[in-house]
């Protein structure tokens, strides 16, 4: 399989945040490996990781440019190049408190829990929108079996135009801020609240700020991998 790329929020490999993300999901994206996996109280081990296999393909973090194949003529040194001026000339802003919420999948009944923002800052659309559209100009043209791959009759109009338009439906005004914390799972409702118990006892401070943005990496078909991280500003 080609290697694709992802521009994304990641905590910074010290942190709480990132020790608590990768636990709940038995990987560290930093270090390429598995990790000891914690699992909620009534939940078994085994059943816990199969509930984290998808978002354990990606690793801990918030997309800001979706995974995306490099286009003809553009290569890894010129991503990480434009990867650290478009840093240089952003600041770094604060996300607010989090919350863990369930949000809603194609699966009817079930939902995937996410650590969110409760009130989501301007900045943040700003920095989403502005992303998308500057990492577009290296982006390759999504295939045919990529974009059925999207389900694009399960998508409205504007989501299928932002597929077409930017290789992936939820941007701009489809954007929300998330940090996956499960797959699509029926009692998300009655872990959500272990999680943020889990969160507060690992550690993790009240409030959430944005000051970096990771470069990963995905080849032949494996989990994703950091690359870079460059700092805002």
């Amino acid at each position: 399989m080609p290697t694709r790329y992802a521009i994304y929020y990641v905590p910074a490999p010290e942190s709480a945040l990132w020790r608590f993300g990768s636990e709940v999901l038995g990987y560290d994206a930093y270090t390429g490996k598995a990790v000891p996996q914690w699992h909620p109280d009534g939940v078994s081990a085994e059943t816990w990781h199969a509930m984290t296999a998808d978002p354990r393909l990606y690793g801990f973090h918030a997309t800001l440019k979706a995974p995306f194949r490099l286009k003809e003529g553009s290569n890894e040194t010129q991503l990480v190049s434009s990867l650290k001026r478009f840093a240089a000339g952003r600041a770094p802003f604060d996300l607010g408190k989090w919350i863990v919420k369930p949000i809603a999948s194609s699966r009817p009944d079930n939902a995937f829990l996410a650590l969110v923002p409760a009130a989501p800052p301007v900045e943040l659309a700003c920095l989403e929108e502005a992303v998308v559209r500057h990492f577009d100009a290296m982006r390759a043209r999504l295939t045919e079996a990529e974009v059925a791959k999207r389900n694009p009759t399960r998508l409205s109009e504007r989501q299928r135009a932002y597929l077409a338009a930017h290789g992936y439906p939820y941007v701009l005004e489809e954007f929300r801020f998330h940090m996956t914390l499960s797959g699509a799972i029926e009692k998300a409702r009655e872990i959500g609240p272990l999680l943020a118990e889990r969160a507060r006892d690992s550690g993790v401070g009240p409030d959430l700020r944005l000051d970096r943005l990771g470069l990963f990496r995905q080849e032949d078909g494996g989990r994703f991998r950091v690359v870079k991280v460059v700092p805002l500003g």
